[in-house]
């Protein structure tokens, strides 16, 4: 295929998207460009598996190094290995905005791939790949009902950004990514410092608004240019006759089960996961003994009861929707049982527990020295981070038996999601100095366990004694929805069975001022924007009856800090003592940190920061930078040892690396021929500063350090000048 290339302006910069001359053995390929970021994006699709059950889409969202003009920092592993945080962040984007659009029951292995060729260090490679993918995907033979489009929003003073760069971004108080089509939202990504909730559906309003040029270019793209969509559906009469087969059989057994989940699941209020479980093992029972007896075949019964699960599921959603009735017998905005507790843990700087229903988060606070800070090596910036949460999600949370493999994508982006929504709470490095490490250990999970993080972490940190400027608590919406339609109902704490098709996962974390994340994807063909709206209203409600069970368990960050948390001393030194603090290759500094049995940082602008749990060691190590760096003024008095003798005075050391000269006029108040008849190398002496010359130099007097000294009644000849 020619080149060809389709432009818009957009934004205020070039939205570029070239297509016919790269990666053309994938199903779709194309390069975006927006200012001088260029991402490769392709779709490719393989066969089905044998045994497939479920739909396997990969998303992977690819950083070069090159492409920013840097080589990898480690001394030992140059080549790019496994994705960085941010990079896992950026594919989870992608692939929650375009699973949705996906036909179901779809059994294709799909690889989707967004590789970042240039980055211009203003406009991050996430979008321009997000627009990529569904660019690939709606040019290519893969079933796919887009088109969708994204943009991110960020605002300073009160007015909307499209697509900020990094430094606009860091200006300001919002950061939104949204991804939709038609008026219709598909996923949100969201920080926010606090803003209101008629700010954020302002700002979604905004970013659907500026979608509509980007889903026309795409639009474009594939009319001219777009292959035709492969029919992955029954094409001979036979596999035509077999579907319609399994339909029949499905009605058939769908029938048969509405009388039984009447009596096993629906007679009563299943109020916990485990109860449903027995429900569902009765009910699944009863169907097969059922089945038996009219010598259904055993193939038969095993795919009967394979639809148990989605029947359950369709009929939760249709209580829902019709009745206002849930699983459990919760109103529509009911919030289970909530409970928190605090000092979990003995020997943890910090520690709490936050439950809600079955979902059940144990959050541990760490504090450390600046010096413990992340280093964060990627292609768009290196530099640190001082406050990071770890997110753990054992198997034996859900009652399963996997073994612990490390992190997953799963695992990194609800961490990074509760994480996020405490940000624009911690105080300033100048306000607490330490690096804070979050880990969440999720203890059971039934909905939402990156919201019981977010609330684990508020309760954690605020017994930790890091002083939060105010509470952050978290809530997951759902949904239940028949497109069909066009019915819908926003539901208040999502769990297990109402998170079937035509549902959503819409996650809101706040504080009584204003939100900080959000969070949303959806298994429908997109979220109305009135549907939107309902969801910040409802979450906020919950946000502030959650905040009501946390303030009750601790009102205020804690006074003082744990006893086993090290302290922090925090000392301002003019910035050219740095030196004498550090000293000849880190001579000083080392010897300062061995016999204290310290931690020392310095920052550039002179603010040093000394760490310990040994309270001797800290006074000692602040004393000894407070001598080392300590500046000198006239009339001061020390005492020190003579460390140099010439003809004309001695030198005596009044602070660590540090002395003055005391002229032989200034020894004593009579006349003095020889300095060695009165002083020796190593005596200590009292002196008082007489003055600071213009060139540094300390000049001292012994004589006039002496409490009884009385100048001579005709005054006495100045001192000589040091020559």
């Amino acid at each position: 295929m020619k080149k060809q290339e389709y432009s818009i302006v957009w934004g205020g910069r070039n939205l570029t998207i070239s297509l016919g001359d790269l990666a053309q053995q994938a199903n779709g390929s194309c390069l975006v460009r927006y200012g001088d970021t260029c991402v490769l994006a392709t779709a490719t699709m393989g066969g089905i598996r044998a045994g497939m059950d479920f739909f396997p889409l990969a998303v992977d969202f690819e950083e070069r190094m090159y492409a920013a003009g840097r080589i990898k920092g480690s001394r030992f592993i140059k080549r790019e290995g496994r994705p960085t945080d941010e990079a896992v962040l950026s594919g989870r984007l992608i692939d929650r905005a375009i699973r949705p659009l996906f036909p179901a029951g779809m059994r294709n292995e799909i690889a989707v791939v967004a590789t970042v060729f240039s980055h211009d260090q203003e406009n991050d490679g996430d979008i321009p790949g997000l627009i990529g993918a569904a660019c690939a995907l709606g040019i290519s033979d893969i079933p796919w009902s887009g088109p969708l489009a994204a943009c991110r929003i960020g605002r300073i003073g009160g007015k909307f950004i499209l697509n900020p760069t990094y430094k606009e971004l860091a200006e300001g108080d919002l950061d939104l990514v949204v991804a939709g089509r038609e008026n219709k939202t598909l996923m949100l990504e969201a920080g926010a410092n606090r803003i209101s909730e008629k700010d954020v559906v302002d700002a979604i309003a905004f970013a659907l608004e500026n979608l509509k040029p980007v889903i026309e270019l795409i639009e474009k793209i594939r009319t001219e240019i777009g292959r035709e969509k492969k029919n992955l559906g029954p094409t001979t009469d036979e596999e035509k006759n077999k579907i319609i087969e399994e339909e029949k059989f499905k009605n058939e057994i769908f029938a048969k089960l509405k009388p039984l989940s009447e009596k096993f699941i629906f007679s009563k209020p299943q109020t916990s996961k485990s109860e449903r479980a027995i429900a569902m093992k009765e009910l699944e029972a009863a169907l097969e003994k059922q089945l038996v007896t009219e010598q259904v075949s055993k193939d038969n019964r095993a795919a009967a009861n394979d639809l148990v699960y989605e029947y359950i599921e369709s009929e939760v959603m249709k209580n829902i929707l019709e009745k206002g009735v849930r699983v459990d017998g919760r109103g529509i905005d009911d919030i289970r049982e909530l409970t928190a507790g605090i000092r979990i843990l003995p020997r943890t700087h910090g520690s709490a527990l936050f439950n809600r229903g079955e979902t059940q988060v144990l959050s541990c606070v760490t504090l450390a020295s600046p010096g413990m800070e992340q280093t964060l090596d990627t292609m768009e910036y290196q530099t640190t981070k001082r406050y990071f949460h770890h997110y753990n999600f054992p198997s034996y949370s859900v009652g399963e038996t996997k073994g612990n493999r490390g992190p997953g994508r799963r695992e990194i982006g609800h961490g990074a999601l509760a994480e996020r929504a405490l940000i624009p709470v911690l105080p300033t490095k100048e306000q607490f100095p330490y690096t804070i490490r979050v880990v969440s250990e999720v203890l059971g999970s039934n909905g939402s366990s990156s919201m019981g993080s977010t609330c684990g972490s508020t309760l954690a940190l605020m017994d930790a004694g890091v002083p939060l400027s105010e509470p952050v608590a978290g809530i997951a919406m759902g949904l239940a929805s028949n497109e069909k339609n066009n019915t819908w109902q926003v539901i208040t704490d999502l769990q297990d069975l109402e998170d079937g098709d035509g549902g959503m996962d819409f996650k809101v974390a706040s504080t009584r001022t204003g939100i900080t994340a959000i969070q949303m994807d959806t298994k429908t063909q997109g979220i109305p924007f009135d549907v939107v709206k309902q969801c910040i209203k409802q979450s906020l409600s919950a946000c502030g009856r959650i905040l009501d069970v946390i303030e009750k368990c601790i009102p205020a960050p804690r006074k003082e800090l744990s006893e086993w948390a090290p302290r922090i001393e925090t000392l301002h030194i003019n910035p050219d003592k740095i030196r004498d603090v550090i000293g000849p290759g880190g001579k000083m500094i080392n010897e300062i940190i061995a016999q204290c049995k310290v931690e020392i940082d310095i920052e550039d602008d002179g603010m040093v920061m000394i760490t310990s749990t040994s309270p001797e060691g800290m006074k000692r190590a602040v004393e000894w930078v407070e001598q080392l760096t300590r500046e000198v003024k006239a009339g001061e008095i020390f005492t020190g040892p003579v460390v140099r003798i010439l003809d004309f005075g001695a030198f005596v050391e009044i602070l660590p690396k540090q002395d003055g000269m005391v002229h032989i006029s200034e020894i004593a108040s009579t006349r003095i021929n020889k300095i060695d008849d009165v002083l020796k190398v190593g005596d200590m002496v009292r002196v008082k500063v007489m003055e600071i010359d213009s060139m540094g130099r300390i000049n001292l007097s012994i004589k006039r350090a002496d409490p009884n000294y009385k100048p001579p009644e005709g005054g006495e000849t100045p001192s000589r000048p040091r020559k």
